[in-house]
């Protein structure tokens, strides 16, 4: 229970979430992203698919390949996310989660009024990662060196959402946190 069970909490309080994730997923199986990938990453298509497996360990040894991917991949989704925010005030929604894993590290809390980090030890958090599929301690180890310290996350934000507790008490702090914004 973590970012994606907080997200899911959003959702089911009718607050539309864009998932930055979710987006690179769809990016990496759809034209032109393919075939930038395909162009400057060759060993990690498969079948006209991006194998995330390979992809991820060329990214995990080699930095600067991670950054020619990132100037490729940021741009498109932060396209999708202002296609995304432009939907959903359409529809009159006053409050938008964005789920953006590297909101600080991408100086991205700019583009937001508020800022809600999800929280939890990092013993908890590893626990949780090593249960997903093609989850290595290699590439924990790397995506946990590119972020910033869950204490400095912490000072950043606007609100804390801790998961290192039980569901009903991560549900009531997201409908608290849900509360005080619709009043803003």
């Amino acid at each position: 229970m973590g970012k994606s069970t907080v997200a899911n909490l959003f959702k089911q309080a009718d607050i539309p979430v864009f998932s930055a994730d979710d987006t690179v997923h769809k990016l990496y199986r759809s034209e032109p992203t393919l075939s930038l990938i395909e162009h400057t990453f060759p060993s990690v298509i498969e079948n006209g698919k991006v194998n995330r497996q390979k992809l991820s360990k060329v990214l995990i040894n080699d930095s600067e390949k991670l950054q020619i991917l990132e100037k490729m991949i940021h741009p498109l989704v932060q396209e999708k996310e202002e296609e995304f925010i432009d939907k959903a005030r359409q529809k009159g929604k006053k409050l938008i989660v964005l789920d953006i894993p590297l909101l600080f590290e991408t100086k991205s809390e700019n583009r937001v009024d508020s800022v809600v980090v999800v929280s939890a030890p990092l013993e908890i958090q590893k626990e949780r990662a090593m249960i997903r599929p093609n989850m290595s301690e290699e590439k924990f180890a790397f995506i946990n060196a590119k972020q910033i310290s869950d204490k400095k996350k912490r000072e950043r934000a606007d609100f804390v959402i801790d998961t290192g507790k039980d569901l009903e008490n991560t549900r009531q702090q997201v409908l608290d946190v849900i509360k005080i914004l619709l009043k803003n």
